[in-house]
């Protein structure tokens, strides 16, 4: 069975997320102040709407589930994923794995945007040499396998985690930067290439940001102006608005401004899917699932015990590409049993009941988490992740709230110094701190001290002064364990697991049945890469978790009731 979008899916397309067209303003239920309206002071309000996923992708509703559950036998004798009951709120996910054909468009782009930046194009160059083996003949995969257009459908392969990420964060501008082209809200892209037929003073002026293009850029309020913004920017209706002048001194009759979050144009950013996201929607037992009874379980993304089909046009055949016996990696000549001899098309097999499409054999996947063998122990029981790094992002003007942005255009984000929000002199200090490139922690922890001195309470936990001694190591109140301080001296010796470990999922062409259940995992480090693993991008769903509303039992609620002031 798979699972077909609903119309609460896609939704934000075209002019349905601008501002209600409704004669008839909506008002706030507290305080009976229309929205949309510059007359009562400009507050805004839009549809609410479930948004559609990004290019690619497909929502997949979220639910609880066993993590482990699908694991019938422990052959490596790890017991890395003990079954544990966990809630994973609905996402997307990519329908395929990232393919050849998408990594060159990557390369393409660095190439032709930074032209004589040779190392950022090197360092997203996947490793073309996992092919290479010392007693293989496979010299012809390091020239071909990622750039020839026989294998452009196949899935890239090579790329370490860290580089997979970079793939998820270029992939979240340019999607962002399509939308807004192509609907208006900045410049059309054959305007900004310099192709349009416009002469003259019709043309469009250069750009005032030379830097591409990046979504956190673009929310701040940093890139915009001449040689940017289209002709179908959003109305600003706040009383302190003005319009903008153009490059020839003439401005719109109507103030605009650019996209804001709070319109819900713009796309979540794509990233790795966390290990719990990608084992639920490998095993998909929404297609097994009746008034929340699971009427079978599953050991592979399938029904059924075996990897073979047992439709009556298809019985017999493999259902994944993997290896079925040593050294049988495609089967007999004239009849080969999963028709690959390394990886297959992306597209190849049947999908499972969430739409994926090999989520077991072709490739190994990255996900998002940093390995631990004891992380079902620790993980929270909804959304459980292991790996956060909180950050924020540096300014490079407090008074202005501008980011301060590395050669490429991008956010500078430094590690956070607290994990709730600062007092605003604390903010304030650590502004000043990231603008004078002195200790942001440091600074806090001086307005704390300072603080507490004058009350005579205690400093707050979490300070960069606060040493406790427990248990013979200096600890930070950080909850995750992050900031603690533990010796790494015996990794390499005594264990391979450190904090640059990070998990691959779902079995590879070269790997026997026992992996392709969806509870296995492994790990690699993080600047690591493999001819057998590869990936693909998730993007979280915000809004209303169900994404299949249609036919079952909704109760009943009102409307807001409309407010009107007596005379």
């Amino acid at each position: 069975m798979k699972v077909l979008f609903t119309k609460t899916a896609i939704v934000l397309v075209g002019l349905g997320v601008v501002l209600s067209s409704c004669s008839k303003h909506q008002q706030s239920e507290k305080t009976g102040i229309t929205y949309n309206d510059k007359n009562t002071g400009g507050y805004e309000r839009f549809r609410q709407t479930h948004p559609s996923p990004g290019p690619g992708l497909i929502p997949i509703e979220g639910g609880t589930f066993v993590v482990g559950g699908s694991a019938d036998q422990d052959v490596t004798y790890d017991y890395n994923n003990v079954r544990r009951r966990v809630t994973v709120p609905s996402f997307y996910m990519d329908e395929t794995e990232v393919a050849n054909q998408d990594w060159l468009d990557y390369l393409h782009w660095i190439s032709v945007t930074y032209p004589q930046d040779h190392e950022l194009y090197y360092n997203a160059l996947p490793d073309t040499l996992v092919w290479r083996k010392p007693l293989s003949y496979n010299e012809p995969y390091v020239d071909n396998y990622l750039r020839h257009p026989a294998f452009q459908d196949y899935p890239v392969v090579g790329v370490t985690w860290d580089q997979a990420r970079d793939y998820c964060t270029w992939r979240t501008d340019r999607t962002n930067e399509n939308i807004l082209r192509e609907t208006g809200r900045m410049v059309a892209w054959k305007d900004e290439s310099g192709n349009s037929k416009a002469k003259g003073k019709n043309a469009a002026p250069a750009p005032a940001n030379k830097d591409p293009f990046n979504t956190d850029i673009y929310l701040n309020g940093q890139y915009k102006g001449a040689g940017i913004d289209g002709k179908n920017m959003v109305k600003d209706l706040s009383p302190n608005a003005k319009p903008a002048t153009g490059a020839n001194g003439k401005g719109s009759k109507v103030p605009v401004r650019p996209v804001r979050l709070e319109d819900g144009i713009l796309k979540q950013a794509y990233r790795l899917p966390s290990e719990a996201e990608w084992e639920y929607a490998a095993l998909a037992l929404i297609g097994n699932t009746q008034f929340e009874n699971i009427d079978d379980n599953k050991v592979y993304p399938w029904n059924g015990l075996g990897v073979r089909s047992a439709k009556k046009a298809t019985r017999g055949m493999i259902l994944a590409n993997f290896k079925r016996g040593l050294g049988d990696n495609a089967g007999v000549g004239g009849y080969l049993n999963d028709k690959a001899d390394i990886t297959a098309p992306v597209r190849s097999f049947p999908p499972n009941d969430f739409g994926l499409y090999q989520m077991a054999g072709n490739v190994n996947e990255w996900v998002e988490d940093t390995y631990r063998q004891t992380s079902f122990e620790e993980f929270d029981d909804f959304n459980p992740f292991r790996g956060n790094e909180f950050t924020n992002k540096r300014l490079s003007d407090p008074s202005k709230g501008l980011y301060a942005k590395d050669k490429y255009g991008r956010p500078i984000k430094d590690p956070s110094v607290s994990n709730k929000k600062l007092k605003y002199s604390e903010l304030v200090a650590m502004q000043q701190a990231q603008a004078n490139g002195t200790d942001p922690a440091a600074a806090v922890a001086a307005v704390r001290s300072a603080e507490a001195g004058k009350t005579g309470a205690a400093i707050a936990p979490g300070g960069a002064a606060n040493k406790n001694d427990l248990a013979g190591k200096a600890f930070n109140a950080d909850y995750r364990g992050y900031n603690d301080t533990v010796t790494t001296s015996l990794y390499g010796k005594t264990s391979l697991v450190s904090d640059h470990s990070k998990v691959y999922k779902g079995g590879s062409w070269n790997d026997m049945a026992f992996w392709l259940n969806p509870a296995a995992r492994r790990f690699m480090n993080d600047d690591d890469a493999s001819a057998e693993v590869g990936f693909r991008c998730a993007m979280t769903l915000v809004g209303a978790p169900e994404v299949h509303p249609e036919g079952k039992p909704h109760f009943s609620v009102k409307k807001q009731k409309s407010f009107k002031a007596k005379q």
